[in-house]
């Protein structure tokens, strides 16, 4: 049976750090990706608009569900 790896106590405040700065750039990738994506079907929603603009609206629309 294998013991769980315990690192030393002076190494705990750069691990929180670490904890800290994964959870705000995976929070800010998130926010950035709901962004784009609103941008793309909202874009997509007006270019389709016309019948010739349609051809590259709604496959724009579809990219940013």
């Amino acid at each position: 049976m294998t013991q769980p790896h315990h690192d030393p106590w002076i190494v705990w405040p750069f691990k929180a750090f670490w904890r800290l700065i994964a959870v705000i750039v995976g929070f800010t990738g998130r926010l950035v990706a709901v962004v784009i994506g609103a941008v793309l079907m909202i874009l997509g929603g007006l270019v389709s608009l016309t019948i010739v603009g349609a051809i590259i609206g709604i496959p724009l629309a579809v990219v940013g569900c």
